[in-house]
């Protein structure tokens, strides 16, 4: 029995600090972001170049998702509050189903207010790190507010400070949700992948 106890105390142990290694990449880009990510309508947030607002799933209909017209109704909080002079919309022109996030995001700005001088599609965005290297290397922004739903935003944080921009998050009220439980479970290997990405281009820096 003394036997049997160790074993499973070992197992357990073994459990846990594989549990550790698969989620420190997330841990580290949360505690890295800590204090810069809150809620659009009430955060403490510095002015910035633009809000970065994240593509996401747009409806055949060419309707946004919930989550793609929160980001953007996030945006234009900021903007409303003079935080932002201008929303960056980044996204696929052509995502899984043949449809443009960016085009979708644009017409939702537009009804909320925001006038069409004050917006910008980047649809070449396909994902997070592209919408992070154009917003710094195409458009020459040196600040954003990243607007995306709160589990999304400490791994698009940190892509956007890899690259050079400086980098705060704002996101809706967090919803209790299926999809948002499956979006916090999806940021562990998602966070994974941007950690090598931002290692290899560190590798590919240091080699030139």
């Amino acid at each position: 029995m003394a036997h049997l106890a160790a074993v499973s105390r070992q197992l357990l142990a073994l459990g846990a600090a594989a549990a550790l290694a698969g989620a420190a990449p997330q841990l580290f880009a949360r505690a890295t972001t800590f204090g810069d990510r809150a809620p659009a309508s009430t955060g403490d947030f510095r002015p910035a170049d633009a809000a970065l607002v994240l593509g996401a799933r747009v409806w055949q209909d060419g309707r946004p998702s919930l989550f793609l017209r929160q980001r953007v109704e996030a945006a234009v909080t900021l903007y409303e509050r003079g935080l932002v002079p201008r929303l960056v919309l980044t996204g696929a022109a052509s995502n899984r189903e043949g449809l443009d996030e960016t085009a979708a995001m644009e017409r939702t700005a537009l009804e909320l207010g925001v006038p069409a001088t004050d917006l910008l599609r980047d649809p070449s965005g396909h994902d997070t790190r592209a919408s992070a290297l154009n917003a710094r290397e195409r458009l020459g922004l040196t600040s954003v507010i990243v607007c995306s739903q709160e589990f999304h935003l400490p791994r698009a944080m940190w892509l956007c400070r890899s690259v050079g921009l400086n980098a705060q998050g704002a996101h809706p009220a967090v919803m209790l949700r299926g999809h948002t439980a499956f979006g916090y479970a999806r940021e562990l290997p998602a966070t994974w992948k941007a950690a090598i990405e931002i290692a290899r281009d560190r590798m590919a820096q240091a080699d030139r």
